[in-house]
């Protein structure tokens, strides 16, 4: 079983990590080393979430919750994404890498629960998401998006 969760967590690494590195290459906000590490907290915070507190379920007087703490991993989510976000001269920056680490935790989430091919595909999606709608702003409006 601790095999399959260093499988979970090092995987939440290295998808978060495809991401951080499509980010780092365009020199925006949060990079490599802030996705890697997003993924992999997320799914730690999953793992624990859905497996530390088994103990707790032989006793009859509680009741126990593992959404609660993924809940919470999205409201942290929120700090850290509002840290990334820039206005300069009216002008808003760093939404996409926000919302960028904001679906990293997800996918983090989602592989630490053991959803491998969900949280492959939306790496993935993620992925064509950030290259593909960039070309087509880019030759919509005459230059990559803002962001």
């Amino acid at each position: 079983m601790v095999t399959d969760f260093l499988i979970r967590i090092a995987l939440a690494g290295v998808l978060g990590g495809l991401i951080g590195i499509e980010r780092q290459l365009r020199a925006k906000e949060a990079g490599l080393r802030t996705h890697v590490l997003v993924g992999i907290g997320s799914a730690m915070f999953m793992i624990v979430s859905k497996y530390g507190f088994a103990d707790l379920l032989t006793l009859t007087h509680v009741s126990f919750d593992p959404s609660r703490v993924a809940a919470q991993v999205v409201s942290g989510m929120g700090f850290l994404g509002a840290g990334t976000i820039i206005i300069q001269k009216q002008v808003v920056k760093g939404l996409t890498t926000a919302a960028g680490l904001w679906v990293t935790a997800a996918i983090g989430l989602v592989i630490g629960s053991g959803l491998y091919e969900i949280g492959i595909y939306g790496a993935f999606l993620t992925l064509i998401v950030l290259e593909m709608f960039r070309q087509i702003s880019n030759r919509l409006i005459g230059h990559p998006p803002s962001d």
